[in-house]
């Protein structure tokens, strides 16, 4: 199909940067893909029918990463990368 219909997945490398300029960038089409994203995570790990807990646990890890980035400030680019 036309490479603006195209997910990501299916995209090959040479065509990426074509892939990229076709992609809308505007609040509204992040906001969508957003949406998307959102969508398709539900319909796949939390909105089953004989579902576990992986949805709900990647969710949960998730967040305590980022919680304990955002309450610790020793973690940051600038000193991960004067350790080094």
């Amino acid at each position: 199909g036309p490479l603006s219909e195209r997910h990501l997945m299916d995209v090959r490398l040479g065509e990426l940067p074509m892939w990229l300029t076709t992609c809308d960038f505007s609040p509204r089409g992040l906001l969508e893909g957003v949406q998307k994203v959102w969508s398709s995570y539900y319909n796949k790990y939390i909105n089953v029918k004989r579902g576990g807990a992986a949805g709900i646990s990647m969710l949960l890890a998730g967040y305590c990463v980022l919680s304990y980035s955002w309450n610790y400030q020793h973690i940051s680019k600038v000193s991960f990368l004067l350790s080094v």
